[in-house]
Parts: structure tokens; C-alpha cells; sequence
């Protein structure tokens, strides 16, 4: 008997390469296809119609996301299209197989006046384009399938890709001194943990445990930006000196929240995921990186 097939688009990204690790490590019930632009390019409406009548999906994860948040503010059409546009689509065709469907958020949704973890159901307020675009996907795909699970999450590093840990250690061992920010508060997530819980939430859905709608995921703990690269420095023994400045002092193209800080209890309750804290997942992810 055929195992049931989930799809997850954005192979090449943090969240679908860690996810394509595990499903290689630790075998599952379920057949995976990992695709990249080549086979399933979002910015192509036809392709993904065909995709779906070829493939019929059971489960689609899409871990695919225009992310270059400052990019956004002048690459507005085509962040859109990827992020917003595409996943409605996705959502619809899902729907046309009652496939459930999951599609990756962020924190950016939120305004960052917070000063306590955002709920599910907080207002969302994006303060840049990129914000924007995500939240526009969320609502699209809920619109469009019922079986949509949207997860926010937050402040996304790995050992493989583009990330914030990954460029901290780079820098440090290129430099004698670095400034960053420490006014912008939120909760890193290790791309791995993240994975670990789609994969036992396909597993929940598939054993009849049906919920739907918004979900946030982090690892436990808030920090600043400043903070996680002391954490960074501290556990991966170098010496570079880090000196704490004001977003004010560092501007970029696209405004960041001050507080992204999520309330993560609803994915617990629903799915029996367990949450880590963030300073054991950033030390599994330095001696990987080591």
C-alpha cells in the first residue's frame, strides 16, 4: 500500500532542507517530494495547476517565502506574488483535493508595540512590506482551504543557508568589534525544531486529530539581537567584542518590529509539540556548524 504523499516546496530554504535531513534520518509514514523552483516555480500560476494534477498531494507544506525583508520595500510585485498571490493559489488547489494544507508565517505580521507574547488571534499590524505580504498569504490561504494550518514563527536559523547565527560567526572571526542592535526583542528558532514539529503535526492530522487555522512556533525564551550574538560568541569561544547600539542607529530600507515575542501555547495544546529552549538549540546548532 502507497504511503501518502506530502509535497514541501522551498527545498533549498533553511526550513526544507532541515526537514529533508530528518525524513532522511529517521524514516516516516508518509512519501515526501521536495521541490525547488525547477519543479514548482511560484511565480508561475500554470505550473503550479499542473504540479497539482500530476502530483495530488495528500499533505502540502510550503516552506517556499520571498525573505529578503528590505529587498521587499522595492521588490513589492514580486514579493507579493510569492508570498501572498502563490499561496492562495497553492491553498486552492489543496482544496480542490482536500488536501490539508500548511504554509509558514512570521512575527513581522505584528506591529512590535507588544510588551507581552502575541496571542493567535492578536490584531495583526505589519510595520514593512514584507510584514505586509505575509499576512496577505495567511489570509488568503484561510480563505481558500479550510484544512490550513498557517505557523508563524520567528527569527528562523539553521546550519545550512542564510541566517543570522551562520553571519555572526562569520563575522566575529573576520573582525575585532561588532555592533548590534539591542532594542528589537523576540525568540530565535532553530530550523530544525521547526521541521521536527510539521512532520508530528502531518502525523496528528493524519491519526484524525483535526485543527485547523493560526499557530505560532518558537523555541522558549526572549532575547534581543544583541543577546543571541553574546550567546553566539559565548558558545562558539571567540573573542570579538560586541557593543549594543539602537535600531535608530542602524537603519535599513524596511522599519523591524521592536517586539515579536509569541504566545506558543496553542500549537502545544492542539499538536503535543514540545517546545526547547532557544539557548539548547542554538548549542546543538554551533557544534553542527563546528
Amino acid at each position: 500500500m502507497s504511503k501518502p504523499l506530502v509535497v514541501v516546496t522551498g527545498k533549498n530554504g533553511q526550513l526544507g532542507w532541515e526537514l529533508q535531513q530528518l525524513v532522511a534520518s529517521a524514516g516516516t509514514a508518509f512519501d515526501f517530494l521536495f521541490t525547488g523552483r525547477e519543479q514548482l516555480d511560484l511565480s508561475d500560476p500554470d505550473m503550479i495547476v499542473a504540479f497539482f494534477q500530476q502530483h495530488k498531494p495528500a499533505y502540502f507544506i510550503n516552506c517556499a517565502a520571498y525573505t529578503a525583508v528590505d529587498k521587499a520595500e522595492s521588490e513589492k510585485e514580486f514579493a507579493y506574488m510569492i508570498n501572498a498571490a502563490s499561496v492562495g493559489l497553492l491553498a486552492t488547489e489543496c482544496s480542490k483535493l482536500s488536501c490539508p494544507f500548511i504554509t509558514i508565517s512570521t512575527d513581522y505580521v505584528f506591529d512590535g508595540k507588544g510588551t507581552v507574547p502575541y496571542t493567535v488571534d492578536h490584531p495583526a499590524d505589519p510595520v514593512n512590506y514584507y510584514g505586509y505580504t505575509k499576512w496577505m498569504g495567511e489570509k488568503l490561504a484561510l480563505a481558500h482551504n479550510p484544512q490550513t494550518l498557517v505557523i508563524r514563527t520567528s527569527w528562523v536559523y539553521s546550519s545550512h543557508g542564510n541566517n543570522f547565527v551562520k553571519t555572526m560567526l562569520r563575522l566575529m572571526k573576520e573582525r575585532d568589534e561588532l555592533k548590534v542592535v539591542n532594542d528589537q526583542i523576540g525568540s530565535p528558532t532553530y530550523a530544525a525544531d521547526l521541521a521536527s514539529a510539521l512532520l508530528q503535526i502531518i502525523t496528528r492530522l493524519t491519526a484524525g486529530k483535526t485543527h485547523y487555522g493560526v499557530y505560532h512556533f518558537s523555541n522558549q525564551g526572549k532575547i534581543s539581537w544583541y543577546d543571541f550574538a553574546m550567546a553566539i560568541k559565548s558558545l562558539a569561544s571567540l573573542s570579538c567584542t560586541i557593543h549594543p547600539i539602537f535600531t535608530r542607529d542602524f537603519p535599513t530600507p524596511a522599519k523591524r518590529p521592536a517586539y515579536s515575542v509569541m504566545d506558543t501555547q496553542q500549537i502545544v495544546a492542539d499538536f503535543g509539540v514540545s517546545l526547547k529552549n532557544w539557548e539548547e538549540s542554538l548549542t546543538v546548532c554551533i557544534r553542527q556548524l563546528s
